[in-house]
């Protein structure tokens, strides 16, 4: 696949402007409570607290959030906290490692930097929550609810309401197969393989989650990667090998959405096509594509934001924030349209995020 970074940033699309203009409606949740499972691009501040590089709790993340830095990747507000707020929730949801006396009626986010689909993933960082573990924690929070709700056919009744959103897979391909001095996968199947590999698990985890009460779940897939500052190619281009490894995994999501609501009739789930959006979304005051906004580090964690340091003023310029992860604006423009999903662009499959939230389960639900 032949990607030109510059596409990305200045695409028109008719009718994304107004998507814009339109204010959050808060206030009147769409759903009683929306649980987040993912990576970096989610974490809220699970990885605060952990014995790992991948951390973002220090200035200047979290330069444009109202609380400062939080373990939030970015300058400001991710894609879960703009989510949360189309869906019409007053706060976010709170972090996994922070929910103790906090209200889980609402949802929580076990969304933590650098894990995968895989265990493996991103351990050479430290620790890190994977999606197994994200999953076994939200087994540990169902059965809260069930003592808070009261029994268990009213919390089965009440989790089918909630939204569950996955944004994984990311971290697979950078902090696992394209890492053959720490990991084997590479040397051990060729991209299809791994990528099928990937969905195999994937398919499994998603039916874990429907077993736990889900009912309602949106299945994120992966960006070019092959196009983030940390991953160019020595010349400044996009490396398009990566961008078409990951396209494999990509290709194998919509079928396994197929599969997954044929099998489990009771539940919706969808894909949202993240390269799609990519391609067709980006505000127009964005003309800084590949330099991340804030001054980023060498070392240790190499790609992040070196703490203390000063960012650029001209935030909204910037696509990126630091070299792997999206600037507050993006994170805004790319949830806006995985909520609404304009049919005519495919961004999502069979339809969007708003779409998902609205919609009731078919069939008499059971938690095993």
């Amino acid at each position: 696949m032949t990607f030109v970074a510059k596409q990305w940033v200045f695409l028109p699309v008719v009718g994304v402007l107004s998507l814009f203009l339109q204010p959050f409606a808060l206030g009147n949740p769409q759903v009683p409570c929306y649980f987040i499972f993912g990576d970096s691009q989610d974490d809220n501040g699970n990885n605060n607290y952990l014995n790992t590089t991948a951390k973002a709790n220090y200035p200047p993340y979290g330069i444009d959030f109202p609380e400062g830095p939080t373990g939030r990747f970015t300058n400001g507000r991710n894609q879960a906290d703009f989510i949360a707020e189309l869906l019409g929730f007053e706060g976010y949801m709170p972090p996994f490692a922070n929910i103790k006396g906090q209200d889980i009626t609402k949802g929580v986010n076990y969304a933590s930097a650098a894990s995968g689909i895989l265990d493996q993933t991103g351990r050479q960082l430290g620790d890190i929550v994977s999606l197994n573990q994200q999953l076994q924690n939200h087994r540990r929070v169902t059965s809260q609810l069930v003592r808070l709700i009261g029994n268990e056919a009213a919390t089965k009744e009440y989790l089918a309401k909630c939204l569950y959103t996955f944004a994984i897979g990311s971290n697979d391909y950078i902090d696992s197969y394209l890492l053959p001095e720490y990991y084997p996968t590479s040397r051990l199947c060729t991209p299809r393989q791994f990528a099928r590999m990937l969905i195999k698990e994937y398919s499994q985890q998603l039916r874990k989650l429907y077993r736990l009460g889900a009912r309602k779940i949106a299945i994120f897939g992966l960006g070019f990667l092959g196009c983030v500052p940390g991953l160019l190619s020595i010349d400044g281009t996009c490396v398009d090998s990566l961008n078409s490894e990951v396209q494999l995994f990509n290709e194998e999501l919509k079928p396994l959405v197929d599969e997954l609501n044929t099998e489990l009739s009771s539940a919706h789930f969808i894909y949202v096509n993240v390269t799609a959006i990519t391609l067709s979304t980006m505000p127009a005051e964005i003309t800084i594509d590949k330099s991340p906004c804030c001054n980023v580090s060498t070392t240790v964690s190499a790609g992040q934001c070196i703490p203390g340091q000063i960012p650029c003023s001209n935030r909204n310029q910037y696509y990126f924030w630091d070299d792997f992860h999206p600037s507050e604006i993006v994170y805004e423009a790319s949830s806006r349209l995985a909520y609404s999903a304009l049919s005519s662009l495919l961004n999502a499959y069979p339809f969007g995020i708003g779409s998902l939230a609205d919609t009731d389960s078919r069939e008499k639900l059971e938690i095993q």
